[in-house]
């Protein structure tokens, strides 16, 4: 398994305020993917980059927060032994064996025994 990418996310109920922070500390929209379907409901995701070449995704639920999470993104060539390793690690699927599948990607949001969450992403090339 390689990992592609590695960059923080911040979810959030407040997306429109979070942008609005980054983009005043430089980062720019790099694209808006709305209706990620899973659980039940349609999240969307924002993603930044900034000039150095770091990026950020602002993830959007459909519903209110108790407050903020943050966690990685981390895009893989191989999904599935992504998945197995976090597996072998005490991590779990936050949405049980459930994974989103959008028409470029395959993904799941994992959290650690001790409550960190590392997102897994495999770009789906057509």
């Amino acid at each position: 398994m390689q990992i592609t990418t590695f960059n923080p996310f911040i979810s959030t109920s407040h997306s429109d305020e979070t942008v609005m922070l980054f983009e005043q500390l430089g980062f720019m929209r790099r694209h808006k993917k709305e209706g990620i379907e899973i659980a039940d409901r349609d999240d969307t995701v924002i993603r930044m980059k900034d000039a150095s070449g770091f990026y950020l995704d602002v993830l959007e639920p459909e519903g209110d927060l108790p407050c903020d999470l943050v966690g990685i993104r981390m895009n893989v060539d191989d999904f599935d032994e992504a998945y197995s390793v976090l597996l072998k690690h005490g991590f779990r699927n936050i949405y049980g064996e459930e994974t989103v599948h959008t028409s470029s990607s395959k993904a799941a949001m994992m959290v650690s025994p001790s409550g960190f969450r590392i997102c897994i992403i495999q770009h789906v090339k057509e």
